[in-house]
């Protein structure tokens, strides 16, 4: 038997020799390139999703710890390392306390005064834009123009379209004998206006959710039902709508969501009235109760005890309508 470099020469085994015998170095890097596909196989998954859960830990988790933490003691925005341990003083504080109650009631007014005609006129729109007409893929871009502007441009414009003296709202409204309306200073007038923004800014977002979900609805349910004699309002009614039960329920709760953290539109919405949601927080949402606590206040521990008592109202939410979504599932 002669070797040849690394190759092993051995007499057919046909003709009774023993069969080629592989060099030890040959079988070492075999096995560690078989190694090497396995941890490739098993980890590169987890090393390609590893920086999203990087910055989650960074700017997701350890600000919502430390929020917690913060919000059990008693700590300035001046000095945030000086804590005083205070339990859940600034928990049971906020039961007592007019402002927060107020700011919890604004939330949710503003909550329904948005919510549901903006989805009711999603719900319209998509249904328009579902049928054959010319311009669809112009309209369909034009509906995600309000949501591409910025919440600092669309308030600064609404709020001088609500202007008491000089607001086109008030001009438009004097022309039907409308005396004029302080939209600012009063209650329900200026939830009404902020609404609007809201409104305005994504309806036509969550049109396109619909739309999309109306698109998948098998063309076969609307035949059938107009060989029924079903018009296209009951097809809308009977066909459409029950399709869309889960979006509908999307899109809900991710209106809810955001309607609990509204921030920028009060904000902005009247100049001088800042983080106080007008002269009487008629319009003081829970985000502006925590910004006026922990930056204006520099209450920082209550500030957190307030931005946890957000989370855990959007954990209930979130838990009604899960309970709701595996109700229509069963049903």
């Amino acid at each position: 038997m002669t070797q040849t470099g690394t190759a092993v020469d051995a007499p057919p085994s046909a003709e009774g020799g023993a069969a080629p015998k592989r060099p030890a170095t040959e079988d070492r890097r075999q096995k560690w390139r078989s190694r090497r596909y396995r941890w490739d196989a098993k980890f590169s998954p987890y090393a390609f999703i590893s920086p999203f859960f990087l910055f989650f830990a960074a700017f997701g988790l350890f600000p919502l710890l430390y929020t917690a933490w913060a919000s059990l003691h008693r700590v300035e925005l001046t000095a945030p390392t000086d804590m005083e341990w205070a339990g859940l003083h600034n928990y049971t504080r906020l039961f007592e306390d007019h402002f927060f109650w107020n700011s919890l009631w604004v939330t949710f007014t503003l909550a329904v005064l948005s919510t549901v005609p903006q989805l009711l006129m999603a719900m319209g729109l998509a249904h328009l834009l579902n049928y054959k007409m010319r311009g669809s893929s112009f309209f369909r871009v034009a509906m995600l123009a309000p949501y591409a502007t910025s919440v600092a441009a669309a308030t600064l414009v609404f709020a001088m379209l609500y202007g008491r003296d000089y607001g086109l709202i008030n001009w438009f409204l004097g022309l039907f004998g409308v005396d004029e309306i302080d939209w600012k200073s009063g209650d329900w007038t200026s939830k009404i206006a902020i609404s609007t923004i809201v409104i305005w800014r994504w309806t036509g977002y969550n049109t396109l959710i619909y739309l999309a979900a109306m698109q998948a609805v098998p063309h076969d349910l609307y035949e059938s039902a107009a060989l029924d004699g079903a018009s296209r309002w009951k097809q809308f009614r009977y066909v459409t709508i029950p399709s869309l039960r889960p979006t509908i329920l999307f899109t809900v709760v991710v209106s809810t969501i955001g309607s609990v953290q509204l921030f920028g539109e009060p904000l902005l919405f009247e100049e001088g009235a800042g983080a106080s949601g007008g002269p009487d927080h008629q319009f003081q949402t829970l985000g502006l109760y925590l910004y006026e606590q922990g930056w204006r206040n520099l209450h920082l521990g209550r500030a957190a005890a307030i931005a946890w008592v957000m989370f855990l109202i959007l954990v209930v939410i979130g838990i009604v309508f899960g309970l709701i979504s595996r109700r229509l599932r069963k049903s």
